[in-house]
């Protein structure tokens, strides 16, 4: 039903162009969706069986724990620096780099050895910086330059993410037959096949972009930490989506503790993590009807908000129905926040640093992560750190939104006024 509705308001937009320009638009969308789907299929396959697989090799909790933070470390450590390299030298390269480091960390997952796993997950977190940078980076830059409208971006971002959901559910059941057939690492050697096909199809199919190519990667890097601090509404930005996509990523670990520990028997682990995809599925399609009626500051705001009493909810709920539920309206909350948030960086993010900033974004958000993983705390004291920072997100939107909408006057002239940066 919500799926019916998004496709009503793009078809209504698309009747206000010209045939030809929809017709490119819509063939350049479907490549990029096929690229980026294919590209986030591999990140799910693996998923599911990463944490069984180290068990399976005889690693205690513990070790294990110490993979995961490499992992999430080494986006932190090296993602900024990767995506400067983006910047510099291409984004459909640095795509293609995705593709090759992601692929051999597949490959080490057929040693049992803890340093070619260690490896492994060092490679991965190098690959989820690329994915979570360079991927938009391009798409941006290639919509601006083929000056196809506007508000086409905004439908891309929450196609994506809509379909993105349905990869989600779709590879955790085709792992999982994989797992059963064949063993543990085989949905591993899955994705390593899709990774090679989405790298070729990128390679054959997709054009070069820079941000600043005279830049030296050194240089660029400096130059995208000046343009965050030079910026409050950059700065807003990356604030925001460290602090919601922090609470995000400490909830994908403890979702399952805290549903079991309320539940007398065994909770529908597949069932759980399929309708919190339906969810993300509901929001996307929620974000397509709002964007044209709302600023998206506005909206945003108003669902952090929400988020924020779903997480105090979850802390003083003693019913596992009562506590999903309030999960499911978080997840809901993730669908709205993704092509919402692209469309805000679109703005004011600039385009010769836009890979290296947005890494930048993600180093304190893998910071929380780290954190939340090597210190033991109770469900109730996570969640309750999850309020805060939603609440941190509300904070930031509300300050974003005291600015001018970019699409009131030029990015380049906005100039907020003195009681806005008092504020």
């Amino acid at each position: 039903i919500a799926r019916g509705a998004q496709m009503y308001v793009e078809n209504e937009h698309h009747q206000l162009s010209s045939g030809t320009a929809a017709s490119s638009f819509r063939s350049f969308q479907n490549n990029y969706l096929l690229v980026y789907l294919l590209a986030v299929s591999s990140d799910w396959l693996q998923g599911p069986y990463v944490y069984a697989l180290y068990s399976d090799y005889g690693y205690s909790k513990s070790m294990i724990g110490i993979l995961f933070i490499a992992g999430f470390g080494s986006s932190a450590v090296f993602g900024t620096f990767v995506a400067s390299i983006a910047d510099k030298y291409g984004r459909r390269s640095n795509v293609i780099v995705f593709a090759v480091t992601y692929s051999l960390s597949c490959i080490t997952k057929h040693f049992p050895n803890f340093w070619i796993l260690m490896s492994g997950r060092i490679l991965g977190g190098i690959a989820t910086s690329i994915l979570f940078s360079a991927f938009e980076s391009w798409l941006i830059y290639e919509h601006v330059h083929r000056q196809f409208d506007s508000s086409w971006l905004s439908e891309t971002f929450a196609k994506a993410q809509f379909g993105n959901g349905i990869v989600a559910i779709v590879s955790g059941q085709v792992a999982g037959v994989a797992a059963n057939s064949f063993g543990k690492v085989a949905p591993f050697d899955l994705s390593l096949l899709v990774l090679i096909v989405t790298g070729v199809i990128v390679a054959l199919t997709w054009t070069e972009n820079y941000g600043d190519e005279n830049q030296s990667v050194s240089g660029g890097f400096s130059h995208a930490w000046r343009n965050m601090l030079a910026d409050k509404r950059i700065l807003l930005v990356g604030c925001t989506q460290s602090a919601f996509e922090g609470s995000m990523y400490t909830f994908v670990f403890m979702w399952t503790p805290a549903l079991q520990g309320a539940s007398a028997t065994e909770i529908p682990h597949g069932m759980i993590f399929s309708s919190f995809m339906v969810s993300i599925m509901i929001g996307s399609s929620l974000f397509t009807l709002l964007i044209s009626r709302m600023r998206i500051e506005i909206f945003l705001r108003n669902f952090f908000l929400a988020a924020t009493c779903a997480f105090v909810f979850t802390v003083f709920s003693k019913s596992a129905m009562g506590i999903y539920l309030g999960f499911l309206m978080f997840e809901v909350i993730c669908g709205v926040y993704f092509p919402a948030m692209g469309t805000l960086r679109s703005r004011y993010v600039p385009e010769e640093t836009r890979s290296a900033i947005m890494n930048f974004f993600r180093i304190p958000l893998n910071a929380i992560v780290v954190a939340m993983l090597a210190i033991d705390l109770s469900t109730t004291v996570v969640f309750t750190i999850c309020a805060a920072l939603m609440l941190l997100a509300v904070i930031g939107m509300q300050l974003l939104s005291m600015f001018p909408s970019p699409d009131e006057k030029p990015l380049d002239d906005q100039k907020p006024s003195t009681d806005q940066i008092t504020a």
